[in-house]
């Protein structure tokens, strides 16, 4: 057991670090098990990592594009998040989103 009062503030931060450290690394080799246990699991079965992957696989998928730019017309955007800079000095430009529309 540490005595905490005794260690320095240089002392405490490095221990501070090494826990951290030490938690991740228990975090990383509990998730690898569980993976090997359900890749296990599967293959007692006769399953592939390729038929987990499509059970569990829903990739989100882009939304379509609304905007692109007149410029380079691979360049496109959805409407959500934050805005392309392109979009930006479009609208600086004095365009608005309507003439960016696809």
């Amino acid at each position: 057991m540490f005595d905490l009062e005794s260690l320095s503030l240089k002392e405490l931060k490095q221990l501070q670090k090494d826990v951290t450290a030490a938690i991740d690394n228990f975090k990383d080799r509990e998730r690898q098990k569980a993976i090997a246990e359900v890749e296990a699991f599967a293959r007692e079965r006769g399953l592939s990592p390729t038929d987990l992957k499509a059970l569990l696989g829903r990739s989100r998928k882009g939304l379509p594009a609304k905007y692109a730019n007149p410029a380079d017309p691979t360049q496109t955007w959805s409407g959500r998040g934050r805005r392309p800079r392109w979009v930006e000095a479009a609208l600086a430009d004095g365009k608005s989103l309507d003439d960016l529309k696809i």
